[in-house]
C-alpha cells in the first residue's frame, strides 16, 4: 500500500506533491492522482486481490491512500446481479446490474468515495470534514464522519428529499440547507473551505475522492471473471464516476489482470430536466453549457458538472454514447427494475434503467453483448418519486367471501381481459 507519486494536472501535466488541493495553479485544470504502476505491478495479482477483504479495500494497492483505511472498512464489493428477467424485457441475454443500492453503510455508491476521502483527510491531519451534496454524498460523509470521530458539516440544497435530510441528521452532522441549486451550494463550500480550513470531500480532496470510484470498475471486472464488459451505462451528476470505471478497466489491463483487451463502450445517462453532459455528447459540442436543473432526479441534478467535459469525452473515445429521459420515463425505469429483479433504486437508477431501455431500442447492443447497468442508490431514499403512482385500496372484511369478491374484481377479471385482447 502507498503507491501514490503525487498529483498531476489533466490539462498541462504540471506535477504536485500529495496535498489537499484540486486545481492546477498554472492553468486551473483539474488535478488527478499519479501512481507508480511499475511498483504496483510487482506486488498486485489476482490471487492477492481474491485473498483480500470482501470490500473495496481488496484493491488497496490501487487506491490513493498511504496506509490502511481509517473509516469504511466494509464499504463495497456489492453484488453484480445477472438480470435475467430485465434482460428478457430488453432483449439482452447478458445484462447485469451492479447494485450499489445495498452498499455499506448508507446504501449508495458514494460510500466508496467517502471512505477514501475521509481516510485521506485523517492522513492529512484534518479533524473537520464537509461536503457539498445533492443528498447521497451528504449521507455518506455524515455516517462515516460519525464512524471516524470527525466533526462534520454537510451543505445541501434546501429542497432536498426529506429522507435524505433525515439521513444526515441521524448521524449528528451539522446540516446547512442552502436556498439554491447544487452549483450555488458548491461555490459557497469552496469559499467556506478556504476560510475555515476544513476537508471538503468533493472539493479540496476531490482527486483522492474521485479515485475511490475506481473500485466500482474493479469489482465489475473481477465479478465478470476478470474481463471487461462490452457496455456500461452510468448515471451522470458531476461526471466523475463515468470516467473512473473505464480507468479501472485500463489499469487492470495494464497490470495484466484481465483476460482479453478492454473494448468497453461507455454511455452517459441523465434526466432530460438536467442533461448538460448528454446534450454535449449528442450534439457533438466541445463546450459544456450549464443548465438550471428541473427534474425529480435530484441526486444527479448538477447543471454545471465539474467533470462534464471529461465525461463527454470518454463516451466519444470509447465509441459509446449518451441518452436522457423524462421524469415519467425514469419512474417507469424504477418500477421496471423493481418488478423484474426485485431491486428498488432511487431516481438516478430509474434514469439509468430507462436510458438502457432506450439504447436497446436504438439497437446499440448486440443480443449477446455483456451489458452492465450502474445502480448507484437505494429507492428507500426517494419514495416521493413513486408514491403517487402506487396505492392500496380500502381494506376488505376478514372473510373468504370478501376476498373472493376482491380477487374476482381486481385480479382475475383484469388479467382475463388482457389475455382476450388481440396481440
Amino acid at each position: 500500500m502507498g503507491y501514490v507519486l503525487g498529483l498531476r494536472c489533466r490539462e498541462c501535466g504540471a506535477e504536485y506533491e500529495k496535498q489537499p488541493t484540486h486545481v492546477c495553479e498554472l492553468c486551473f485544470g483539474p488535478l488527478e492522482v499519479a501512481y507508480d504502476y511499475d511498483a504496483i505491478k510487482k506486488t498486485v495479482s489476482r490471487e492477492k486481490i481474491e485473498a483480500g477483504p470482501r470490500s473495496m479495500w481488496r484493491y488497496a494497492d490501487l487506491l490513493p491512500v498511504d496506509g490502511p483505511p481509517s473509516v469504511g472498512k466494509q464499504v463495497g464489493f456489492t453484488p453484480l446481479v445477472k438480470a435475467e428477467r430485465l434482460g428478457a424485457e430488453l432483449g439482452l441475454n447478458n445484462l447485469y446490474v451492479k447494485n450499489d443500492a445495498v452498499n455499506h453503510p448508507t446504501l449508495s455508491f458514494k460510500d466508496r468515495v467517502v471512505s477514501v476521502a475521509l481516510t485521506k483527510a485523517r492522513e492529512f491531519g484534518f479533524t473537520t470534514v464537509a461536503c457539498a451534496s445533492t443528498g447521497n454524498l451528504a449521507n455518506s460523509v455524515a455516517a462515516q464522519a460519525a464512524e471516524g470521530g470527525f466533526d462534520c458539516y454537510v451543505f445541501i440544497p434546501s429542497d432536498l428529499e426529506q429522507n435524505k435530510v433525515l439521513g444526515n441528521l441521524i448521524y449528528g452532522a451539522k446540516v446547512v440547507a442552502v436556498d439554491g441549486v447544487y452549483d450555488e451550494v458548491n461555490r459557497l463550500c469552496a469559499e467556506v473551505g478556504d476560510k475555515y480550513g476544513w476537508a471538503f470531500a468533493n472539493i479540496n480532496l476531490r482527486p483522492f475522492y474521485g479515485d475511490g470510484s475506481k473500485s466500482y470498475g474493479y469489482e465489475i471486472a473481477e465479478q465478470l471473471g476478470w474481463r471487461a464488459p462490452d457496455h456500461v451505462i452510468v448515471p451522470c451528476a458531476g461526471g466523475s464516476l463515468i470516467t473512473k470505471i473505464p480507468k479501472a478497466f485500463r489499469e487492470f489491463e495494464k497490470l495484466g489482470l484481465l483476460d482479453g483487451p478492454v473494448n468497453t463502450k461507455i454511455y452517459a445517462a441523465q434526466a432530460s430536466g438536467c442533461n448538460p453532459i448528454t446534450s454535449m455528447v449528442k450534439t457533438g459540442a466541445e463546450v459544456l453549457r450549464p443548465q438550471r436543473p428541473n427534474t425529480i432526479a435530484k441526486s444527479i441534478a448538477i447543471g454545471n458538472p465539474a467533470d462534464g467535459y471529461y465525461a463527454s469525452d470518454i463516451c466519444r473515445k470509447t465509441g459509446g454514447g449518451a441518452e436522457d429521459v423524462t421524469d415519467d420515463e425514469l419512474i417507469d425505469g424504477i418500477r421496471l427494475l423493481a418488478q423484474t429483479e426485485g431491486i428498488w433504486t432511487e431516481t438516478a437508477g430509474g434514469v439509468t434503467v430507462a436510458v438502457t431501455r432506450k439504447l436497446a431500442e436504438q439497437g446499440r447492443f448486440g443480443r449477446d453483448d455483456v451489458v452492465v447497468i450502474a445502480i448507484t442508490g437505494n429507492g428507500l431514499k426517494t419514495p416521493e418519486a413513486v408514491k403517487d403512482r402506487l396505492s392500496v385500496e380500502l381494506g376488505i372484511a376478514p372473510t373468504l367471501a370478501a376476498f373472493d369478491a376482491e380477487y374476482e374484481l381486481r385480479y382475475r377479471l383484469p388479467n382475463l381481459e388482457k389475455e382476450l385482447v388481440p396481440a
